[in-house]
């Protein structure tokens, strides 16, 4: 015989559900092993071009084009995310910048992707019309209370 279900394990298993489905985007389709590559441990390299088929992936659905890969704002983003992993102090948004999206402690991609997209300014931000060109930086300070630091940086 097996236990009658209980408004109590509706609920987790209801939980669970959602936990699980917040995994993946879109579709239900998992998540590919690049976004979820743990990046607070040394030489963890982020896999850019999915992460950047996510952003774009989102945008197409709340009706933004998509944004392109850009070197140069790469590498503004990743001394960002270098020096906000370094001090803790927030950074300022680089001239001529459109908007830029900062976030510290999740471990993964997927992570800090899924916490932006709850939020609704950060959301907001993410599929800003203005925006054509990409850049993502990610660095770990293991001597740091939050351990990984990511900057988005969109141009146009």
């Amino acid at each position: 015989m097996q236990p009658m279900a209980t408004p109590t394990r509706l609920a987790l298993a209801a939980t669970l559900a959602l936990l699980l489905g917040a995994c993946s985007f879109g579709g239900g389709q998992p998540l590919s092993p690049g976004l979820t590559q743990p990046m607070n441990q040394p030489g963890a390299q982020l896999n850019r071009v999915e992460a950047l088929f996510l952003l774009n992936d989102y945008r197409r659905a709340q009706g933004a084009a998509d944004l392109r890969g850009d070197t140069v704002l790469d590498s503004t983003a990743q001394t960002l995310a270098t020096n906000y992993a370094k001090s803790g102090a927030q950074p300022t948004l680089p001239p001529g910048a459109v908007a830029m999206r900062l976030s510290a402690g999740y471990t993964t991609f997927a992570e800090v992707f899924s916490g932006w997209r709850g939020v609704p300014a950060d959301a907001a931000a993410l599929a800003s019309p203005g925006a054509t060109r990409a850049g993502l930086g990610v660095a770990y300070d293991p001597n740091s209370s939050l351990g990984v630091y990511w900057v988005l940086v969109l141009d146009d």
